[in-house]
């Protein structure tokens, strides 16, 4: 986008923004696993949680917090999700807060909380405890990579992102990071996405902007079809780029949400990109459906098929699974109608293999490491996108043993 000029880093790009990551002694592994965001002033809070019947006790005191709508640091742990830990679990993720105020001197209701690991283990409190000290003194502008390292679970390799777009006239940066490479599909993920901006933001539309760009962002993709029970998607908005506020319908609203989309888009993908055992990046676009809703619907069930990404990780173009999963949606399908493309190469058409269909083009299509199959209904104008990966051996591997 020409109004958006993509910056190293994450959120330490944005002014006002420091952060780090220690080795607390949480994961085995001796790896980073307790990360602090830190905004130098109050900052306005948004949240969105996992829509998980079971919440971790973090979810709960982070909805508790985040009402208020002011926040000023994010603490998160992985190696541990503090789910299904009782009043234990809530005690040691408020005690976890209450540490954070203190050594930040901020109340410990702007401090907002996250988890991930292993369900049903509590928090080895003694070690955090020892290690927070130590976390607020990594803190720094520069801070930005350590924190994103220290919030993997299975990812990789870290995530991070951030631009620089113009809004009312002003500069305005936003930066974020994420992780979450399994248990991956909406609503939200088994995912972290931490977001933070110098934008001046009325409380009532940061909230109702969050919501909007989550729903086109992280609620559109998937690695495995499992919901986790500690999704979070924070931004806070520090309002250091002193710009007019900006207020749902006002000017200077439409630029900041195209880049807010933007930059969590890009992380959404990133977690796709990695998911477990994951070597394919795939767009599954479906349109001409009789609704938008039906169109997201018959996408997912594309995305999520078993049968569908095990194909993909084989490249194998058996489109007779993405019909299948087509009618096992709750979309509106006419068998007859629908048409199957692997980027610029038509696969099937009125329901049926294509005449001279090219196969050997499909296959090389599907060796690349990011592709489109596009489906048409014939039945309207609705359009979405989910973005999936395959499903390899290495997924079952990494799922078969998590912990043990």
């Amino acid at each position: 986008m020409s109004d958006i000029t993509w910056l190293d880093g994450g959120v330490t790009a944005v002014p006002g923004v420091l952060a780090g990551g220690v080795a607390a002694g949480i994961k085995p592994s001796g790896r980073k696993d307790l990360s602090l965001i830190y905004s130098t002033t109050p900052a306005r809070a948004a949240a969105v949680f996992t829509s998980n019947q079971v919440k971790g006790a973090p979810v709960l005191v982070s909805m508790d917090h985040v009402r208020g709508g002011i926040a000023q640091a994010i603490v998160a742990n992985a190696g541990c999700a503090n789910v299904c830990t009782g009043e234990q679990g809530l005690k040691d993720a408020r005690e976890m807060t209450r540490l954070t105020g203190e050594l930040l001197k901020i109340p410990p209701k702007h401090v907002l909380i996250a988890a991930t690991g292993v369900i049903g283990v509590t928090l080895p409190m003694d070690k955090i405890r020892a290690a927070l000290p130590k976390l607020v003194k990594s803190l720094s502008p520069k801070g930005g990579r350590a924190a994103a390292e220290a919030i993997m679970t299975t990812d990789t390799r870290p995530k991070e992102a951030a631009l620089r777009c113009e809004v009312n006239g002003r500069p305005v940066t936003i930066g974020g990071i994420a992780k979450g490479v399994a248990m991956l599909e909406p609503h939200l993920a088994t995912m972290f996405c931490f977001i933070v901006t110098d934008a001046v933001i009325a409380r009532d539309t940061l909230g109702a902007v969050t919501r909007q760009v989550v729903g086109r962002s992280f609620n559109r993709v998937t690695v495995d079809g499992d919901q986790s029970t500690s999704d979070t998607v924070a931004v806070l908005a520090n309002g250091l780029a002193d710009n007019a506020p900006l207020e749902t319908g006002g000017r200077g609203m439409r630029p900041f949400v195209r880049a807010l989309d933007a930059l969590a888009g890009k992380l959404a993908r990133m977690l796709v990109a990695d998911g477990e055992g994951a070597t394919k990046l795939i767009a599954v676009t479906v349109r001409g459906a009789a609704s938008r809703r039906d169109a997201l619907a018959a996408a997912r069930s594309v995305a999520n098929s078993p049968l569908v990404k095990t194909a993909i990780n084989g490249m194998d173009p058996n489109w007779g699974r993405i019909m299948m999963a087509l009618g096992k949606s709750p979309a509106r399908i006419d068998q007859d109608k629908v048409a199957i493309s692997f980027n610029d190469e038509t696969l099937a058409e009125r329901g049926m293999l294509r005449d001279g269909v090219r196969l050997e083009r499909v296959r090389e299509i599907m060796g690349g490491t990011e592709y489109t199959i596009a489906i048409d209904l014939g039945l309207g104008r609705g359009e979405e996108t989910v973005w999936t990966c395959d499903l390899s051996e290495e997924y079952v591997r990494l799922n078969s043993k998590y912990t043990t």
